[in-house]
């Protein structure tokens, strides 16, 4: 095969340092210093501390406030209240540390500056809620990996949301239910004391209203169990897995689920035998996962949101103008727009990487340069 001519070296050359050694801080579009550090890594744990608590209190006092005073609060559901507190600060522990980080940061801000921008919405209004849809909702790029996959991903995402839908508001005492008659099935469904809808117990309202969580679960089995049994015996996801970072979230999905099953099952065919027991098992995995959240491979859930943001950055770029395509330095195909890379450079120069030329070229033509370099200055000395 021959290879394309090559028609310009790269300036500066990939792997010279855009910076001279021992000089750090943020980066403008041109390589020179625009600002102080961005931190040492202690600062960032103490903003995100910071952040953590303040989160931890805002949702204490939406709890306070959500319940009216706490009249609405079960007791019985304490140790679920304070577990989401658990999670709502080590999610924003985790997501301040995370976005510490110059890349994360510079996606992070990219992404909100595209979402707010007014000349992107004229543009493009739709852009946004499609890919809310199809990159956060549906996840349309799980599907050109594989169908199934794709599949069982859905039901876990959906069978989580729902639960969740069902779950954290009844914890925090936002949601009600009261007996309408005090004697008969009708029951009223009350948000923040006010009342929403009335449904009789025995009818399919009723019933989808109360059997919500036992779908959720059905769903997250089905999901969770497709996956767990991919791991026992896809050979490439056998030799890269953890068991802490990607068994244990499966295991603990199922766990979850099947102990809220057992509590349905318990209380229509067992005539509450053993209910005691089950409510204790299922609210103890219940708490580790809630407290597993920010802290392993769910982590991913929260993180998603930015990389729409970084989605719809590139998309509106694209609409920009078609002219700002930047092409390979050294066979001028298309690699991305201009905008995109050189949001990656600056990112690589904030981490200092010192070879961002690198993405002035396409793929095949890196590996060609790489390989010429290993010819020229390793092969050669062997004889």
């Amino acid at each position: 095969m021959t290879e394309p001519p090559q028609t310009a070296e790269p300036t500066p050359p990939p792997g010279t340092p855009r910076n001279p050694p021992g000089q750090h801080g943020q980066h403008g579009g041109d390589g020179h210093l625009t600002g102080p550090p961005p931190g040492t890594p202690a600062d960032a744990r103490r903003r995100a501390a910071l952040a953590g608590t303040a989160v931890s209190l805002l949702l204490i006092l939406a709890i306070v406030l959500g319940s009216r005073l706490l009249h609405d609060f079960d007791s019985a559901l304490l140790p679920y209240a304070v577990a989401t507190v658990f999670l709502a600060f080590g999610i924003a522990y985790r997501y301040t540390v995370w976005i510490s980080a110059p890349g994360a940061r510079r996606l992070f801000r990219q992404g909100w500056r595209s979402f707010f921008s007014a000349a992107n919405f004229r543009k493009a209004p739709t852009a946004l809620p499609r890919m809310i849809a199809t990159y956060l909702g549906f996840q349309k790029f799980l599907g050109a990996r594989s169908h199934a996959r794709w599949a069982a991903h859905q039901l876990v995402f959906w069978g989580c949301l729902l639960a969740a839908a069902i779950t954290f508001p009844l914890t925090w005492g936002w949601f009600t239910f009261t007996s309408a008659t005090g004697a008969g099935p009708g029951y009223e469904m009350r948000i923040w004391g006010f009342k929403i809808i009335g449904f009789d117990a025995l009818s399919p309202v009723g019933w989808l209203m109360f059997h919500g969580l036992d779908i959720a679960a059905v769903l997250v089995i089905a999901g969770a169990a497709y996956f767990l049994w991919r791991r026992m015996k896809d050979r490439g996801a056998i030799t890269g897995q953890r068991f802490a970072y990607d068994l244990v979230p499966l295991i603990a999905l199922i766990v979850v689920s099947v102990t809220g099953l057992l509590l349905t099952f318990s209380s229509i065919f067992l005539h509450g035998g053993g209910y005691e027991f089950l409510a204790v098992l299922h609210m103890v995995s219940v708490v580790f996962t809630l407290i597993y959240i920010p802290f392993g491979k769910f982590f991913h859930i929260v993180q998603r949101p930015a990389a729409v943001g970084m989605q719809l950055f590139k998309y509106t770029s694209r609409r920009e103008g078609e002219e700002e395509i930047l092409t390979c330095r050294r066979c001028h195909q298309p690699i991305d727009t201009a905008p995109y890379v050189e949001n990656l450079q600056s990112t690589m120069r904030d981490l200092e990487l010192g070879f961002d030329a690198w993405t002035e070229y396409c793929p095949r033509c890196k590996r060609v340069l790489r390989g010429n370099a290993y010819l020229d200055h390793v092969k050669k000395g062997y004889k």
